[in-house]
């Protein structure tokens, strides 16, 4: 067990965690931040996608040891009240069916958003790569990341 510091949506939180405990359990589990899903374990559905350092990150292939140090954010503190144009966007486009991928979702397109105001359906295809939908509402994933960027989706 080491202690670390992890600075998450903002905040200072002291956790006394194995150092290779994938961030997501600690996100989850030890901080209680649970809009951060587990899909697959092995970072490839996107379901448990954060940002670190603004970075899109898959956090359960993350060991809280490479997040220490790091501006760690969750769907929690993407916003404080819930309406991040992305948000918004994604009730306009009524795109949640399930809605189990969709914290990952709408963190991957907070991600290209930070880095591409106005992304062309190519950015958003490579950007959202690897973010598996089962219900498979990537037609509206896509619509509503236009709508977000100020675009017509």
């Amino acid at each position: 067990m080491a202690q670390m510091t992890l600075r998450v949506n903002g905040r200072d939180s002291s956790v006394n965690v194995a150092p290779e405990t994938p961030l997501l359990w600690v996100l989850r589990d030890t901080l209680q931040l649970t809009g951060t899903k587990f899909g697959c374990g092995a970072g490839l559905c996107g379901a448990c996608t954060v940002h670190l350092d603004g970075q899109a990150t898959r956090s359960c292939a993350t060991p809280v040891s490479q997040a220490a140090g790091k501006n760690i954010t969750t769907i929690e503190g993407l916003s404080a009240n819930g309406l991040h144009p992305l948000q918004q966007a994604w009730i306009a486009e009524q795109v949640p069916q399930c809605g189990y991928c969709q914290s990952g979702q709408i963190m991957a397109a907070a991600a290209l958003l930070a880095r591409v105001s106005r992304p062309s359906d190519d950015e958003i295809t490579q950007a959202m790569n690897g973010n598996l939908c089962r219900c498979g509402t990537y037609d509206r994933i896509r619509r509503a990341i236009h709508r977000a960027a100020g675009g017509a989706g």
